[in-house]
């Protein structure tokens, strides 16, 4: 059985990657493409080389036509972070599956709400399922690097660099909620809850993160309020670590390195290094499928013809990317403050 999908959102990532994967997927078929602009969902349907019914809110037919669709069964949402959230409330309100792009919403007193509203009001009517797109989770990079993680024994310690240098000029800078961010943390909002959950899937469920403090700066002036962190993580096993993100910087990265007992594992882009204690040292190739997004949809699609929740996509765990992100910089904001962690604990996720 193939599920009726509309795309939410026309954007860079709705049709570069949301619309391929979902071409690919037998387990869905598009149906309907919803853009603030007609426009917008014009050039996405178009790149899809099929006859797709458009809605906008610039035209007769708006959201809800969308969701007043017997046909379509489920939406992929890609809005605007501070958009997503009552989108989200409407799709599942009318009986409709979500994969709704990360982050889970604008801040974690949202997204605890959101996910409160969601397991007390839609779950238990088992006709509508949420899931939380983090394309990070299906790296084959990652997913390889984690499995020699697992074979070093007790994890000691780890860091994280990931370093950019966004320009004026790139497309992804070029839309206006990115450019004017009402969001907190901007950029570092937007792309940063990507390399917490890349740190917290290679350091599984049994690390896991309990305070952290972290210093916050402004280097370029078109990345506001802050495009800068430094942080250091404390976990539950008592060890520690780094995490440095930068999006306006000639520094180079990016890298997560996780130390074990018998060696370390680290990840740089599609080069895995594994080190043993032994002196000797792997390095390994490891082809991503696209940025991820490809397994990700694909797997959420199966998950949806077994009547199932991937646990990957489990609001719960886009949480606590979102968490890590957003308590550095309220340390940031106080000077280096620690901040206690609420949402990292397995037994919550």
């Amino acid at each position: 059985m193939a599920f009726g999908v509309a795309l939410i959102g026309g954007g860079i990532w709705a049709k570069e990657e949301h619309l391929p994967a979902v071409l690919a997927s037998e387990h869905l078929d598009l149906k309907a493409v919803y853009s603030r602009s007609l426009r917008s969902a014009e050039d996405t349907a178009k790149a899809s080389g099929k006859q797709i019914e458009l809605y906008s809110e610039d035209s007769k037919q708006g959201y809800n036509d969308v969701l007043n669709r017997e046909d379509v069964d489920a939406v992929i949402i890609a809005l605007p972070i501070a958009s997503q959230a009552s989108y989200i409330r409407a799709a599942l309100s009318a009986g409709k599956h979500v994969l709704s792009e990360k982050p889970v919403a604008e801040n974690v007193a949202e997204a605890e709400a959101l996910i409160k509203w969601y397991r007390e009001e839609i779950e238990p009517q088992k006709k509508a399922t949420w899931s939380v797109a983090e394309n990070f989770r299906y790296l084959n990079s990652f997913t390889y690097a984690r499995e020699k993680v697992q074979g070093l024994g007790k994890i000691i310690g780890f860091r994280v660099k990931v370093y950019g240098n966004i320009q004026q000029d790139g497309k992804f800078f070029n839309t206006d909620w990115r450019k004017v961010p009402t969001h907190q943390g901007g950029f570092l909002l937007d792309g940063g809850v990507h390399y917490t959950a890349g740190l917290r899937y290679l350091l599984g469920p049994d690390t896991f993160i309990t305070r952290l403090s972290a210093f916050t700066t402004l280097l370029k002036e078109h990345l506001p309020p802050v495009d800068t962190v430094d942080a250091i993580l404390k976990a539950n096993t008592g060890i520690q670590g780094t995490f440095q993100l930068s999006n306006g910087t000639t520094l180079v990265g990016p890298e997560w390195t996780i130390g074990c007992e018998n060696g370390s594992v680290s990840v740089e882009n599609s080069k895995i290094t594994v080190r043993t204690s032994d002196g000797k040292e792997d390095v390994h190739n490891i082809e991503d499928e696209r940025t991820g997004v490809p397994p990700e949809v694909r797997q959420w699609g199966q998950a949806l013809a077994a009547s199932k929740v991937n646990p990957e996509q489990s609001p719960s765990q886009a949480l606590a990317d979102l968490e890590l992100l957003e308590l550095m910089l309220r340390s940031g904001e106080s000077e280096g403050q620690p901040q206690t962690c609420h949402c990292q604990q397995p037994a919550n996720i």
